[in-house]
């Protein structure tokens, strides 16, 4: 998977843009708030997942444009692709040509794995992120995953609502059965999706967090639900039925795959309590390198690797391990010295100011 050129028009700050990148390393410098992290935006979101910054549609146009419009040539499985997106009223995608389209249609189609700073959150807040990184992953590998999502959700709202009703009108007990069964039918495999992805997943982020640290500590990766498992479609109506009364109490459904977590654990402590700042930093990098040869496993493509300002924070061991799996693929880094990073990478080299992205203008002294 290589990003060719990248075209694209009232996109955040920058500046009206048309860029060619080479094949390995792509090097954007600048000071901070000049751009860089966008350009990666504009990157991503030809995934067909929302912002990775969690932007609403209205934030990625800029100031005083009423829409905003980016085109992607990349190749993929041997061939020439071209992808446009259409940002205002919402979003749209054309894919070779073909559309508009809603953007799920580049689930599957352009590949890439982003790591910000940000993403620490994974391991430090609340389960909603850990949920959000597992969904985000399996769509780009099983593109049909995310149409389950919807489905699962639509069904969900119902029930909720309902829950809201019931306890006044205890005729609708049988609706709420109904909608039970859809909601565990849609749940069931969700969970076996996602539990198939963590068996490909878990050992390589293990291996990868061992490599960045020395085999100081074990990292242990664990699914957590409430339902009690395989056959996930029953164990999620059971754990339904069970927490009816507590959830038309509540006025919502307490459980099912939109409440289950990624545990994380350190030679077995919860890794969001013990683990300090640099370890959690290299679960976050192993998550997602492993994302990205799980990708590769199942796609035969190399994903396009994002790293937004993170080389600075690492050690040379971790930076030895994020260059040595990204391989002979494509990454595109952030930084606002390019030097170190030149050194490590002899990287193509664009400077971000303003707004404006102009390549090849860095010479190191």
């Amino acid at each position: 998977m290589t990003v060719t050129h990248l075209e694209g028009k009232g996109f955040r700050n920058l500046l009206d843009f048309s860029l060619s990148f080479g094949q390995g390393v792509n090097i954007l410098y600048g000071d901070n708030a000049q751009g860089k992290t966008n350009l990666l935006e504009a990157l991503w979101m030809f995934t067909g997942s929302r912002s990775f910054r969690g932007a609403k549609d209205a934030e990625l146009i800029r100031f005083e444009e009423k829409k905003a419009s980016l085109t992607l040539q990349f190749k993929a499985q041997g061939r020439d692709q071209e992808a446009q997106l259409q940002i205002g009223d919402g979003k749209q995608a054309l894919l070779n040509g073909v559309g508009p389209s809603p953007v799920s249609v580049l689930n599957g189609q352009f590949c890439a794995v982003v790591f910000a700073p940000g993403h620490l959150s994974l391991v430090k807040e609340g389960p909603e992120g850990r949920r959000r990184f597992l969904d985000q992953a399996i769509c780009q590998v099983w593109p049909k995953y995310a149409s389950l999502l919807g489905e699962y959700h639509r069904c969900l709202h119902q029930r909720n609502m309902l829950l809201k009703d019931v306890a006044f009108h205890s005729q609708l007990l049988d609706t709420l059965d109904i909608w039970e069964h859809f909601l565990s039918s849609y749940g069931g495999q969700i969970c076996s999706i996602r539990m198939r992805y963590l068996e490909r997943l878990a050992p390589k982020a293990a291996a990868l967090y061992g490599e960045m640290s020395g085999d100081k500590e074990a990292l242990h990766i664990a699914y957590h639900s409430k339902a009690q498992g395989d056959p996930w479609d029953k164990s999620i109506e059971e754990a339904l039925k069970q927490s009816r009364k507590d959830d038309i109490a509540a006025g919502y459904t307490t459980v099912g795959p939109h409440r289950d977590d990624l545990k994380l654990f350190l030679d077995g402590k919860p890794a969001k309590n013990y683990g300090s700042q640099g370890q959690q930093r290299s679960i976050v990098l192993s998550l997602k390198m492993a994302e990205a040869d799980v990708l590769k496993g199942i796609t035969g493509e190399q994903p396009v690797l994002l790293l937004d300002d993170v080389m600075s924070e690492l050690d040379p061991r971790r930076q030895d391990t994020i260059l040595n799996h990204a391989g002979a693929g494509q990454v595109f880094v952030t930084c606002c010295d390019p030097a170190p990073v030149v050194r490590l990478t002899e990287g193509e080299v664009f400077e971000v100011s303003g707004g404006m992205v102009r390549p090849g203008l860095f010479e190191e002294e």
